[in-house]
């Protein structure tokens, strides 16, 4: 894939119930997902950015509303405008950029290349300007994070309800609006190898009703709300997400439906795994009788 600054066009199913569009690492993007944030409760007018990475690699949806992206690579300055939440923004290391123009409720999406690394952002405009050739000779500093949180299922087929958590995610609470972030092998105990979302789905919709063998998941309500029914054979239990920083993490073997959506209401989930329809199970009497042999 061309890394250059380009508009993606993302998958798009389709659905009566809601519709659904996906990302996964090294296929719409060209690159590993190591780091997902997102941004919301924008006030009108804000702007937020204004850096550029000696490294990163960044990929930014409209999940919700609109914005526009202002790119300036000091040869040419062009605005882009983001307001479909099926396609997104590349942006190359090396390139400023500054989102501006929010709408009312609008929640901006960004996957990154590299974790948290305040030697690889460049800051300052003029130094910017000064080359970015020699930002180049600069190495940055070693990525790393904490032990994780959350603990992988070894078995799935003995999964239990108990296993799944709701979690409180940092909310980085800031004038111009608010971030919150996901970082592998912080919060989460497996990589990002997939994004996807569910949007423009009608008030009182159900979906979901399958399960997983091997995918584990963190479901975010990143605009509205949901309930999410979970039940391994044996016990159900039931979670409500209505807060952008809170992440129910759902481990494989368990049956999930999501159901009772706000109007407008956006579900974003963070995936294990790549797609993969083998993985699915997505007859409740399979679930059971995937459930009984146990091993």
């Amino acid at each position: 894939m061309r890394k250059s600054i380009s508009l993606l066009y993302l998958p798009k199913i389709t659905d009566v119930r809601g519709n659904l569009s996906f990302i996964e690492s090294n296929n719409h993007i060209p690159f590993e997902i190591k780091r997902t944030y997102w941004i919301y409760d924008v006030p009108g007018g804000e702007v937020r950015g204004g850096h550029a990475f000696h490294k990163q690699e960044e990929f930014i949806i409209a999940l919700s509303g609109s914005f526009d992206v202002v790119i300036d690579t000091i040869k040419r300055k062009r605005k882009i405008a983001l307001n479909r939440s099926y396609f997104g923004l590349y942006v190359p290391p090396g390139t400023w950029r500054s989102l501006e123009n929010f709408s009312t409720n609008s929640i901006a999406l960004v996957l990154a290349s590299s974790l948290f690394n305040e030697k690889d952002y460049i800051r300052d405009y003029d130094q910017y300007r000064q080359g970015i050739a020699e930002s180049n000779n600069i190495i940055a500093g070693k990525e790393s994070g904490p032990e994780a949180v959350l603990r992988s299922v070894k078995n799935p087929q003995s999964s239990s309800v108990e296993s799944c958590r709701l979690i409180e995610l940092d909310k980085n609470h800031r004038i111009k609006g608010n971030i919150t972030v996901i970082e592998n092998n912080d919060i989460v105990p497996f990589p990002t190898s997939r994004v996807y979302y569910l949007y423009d789905v009608p008030g009182g919709e159900t979906r979901g009703g399958h399960a997983h063998r091997e995918l584990s998941q963190l479901i975010i309500a990143a605009g509205g709300s949901f309930d999410v029914i979970l039940d391994d054979s044996k016990k159900k239990r039931s979670f409500s997400l209505n807060r952008p920083y809170q992440a129910l993490y759902v481990v494989p073997g368990i049956w999930r439906e999501l159901v009772n959506f706000s109007s407008g209401s956006t579900c974003l989930v963070l995936a294990s795994h790549k797609y993969s329809e083998e993985d699915y199970i997505r007859s409740y009497d399979d679930f059971q009788s995937y459930k009984i042999r146990q091993t």
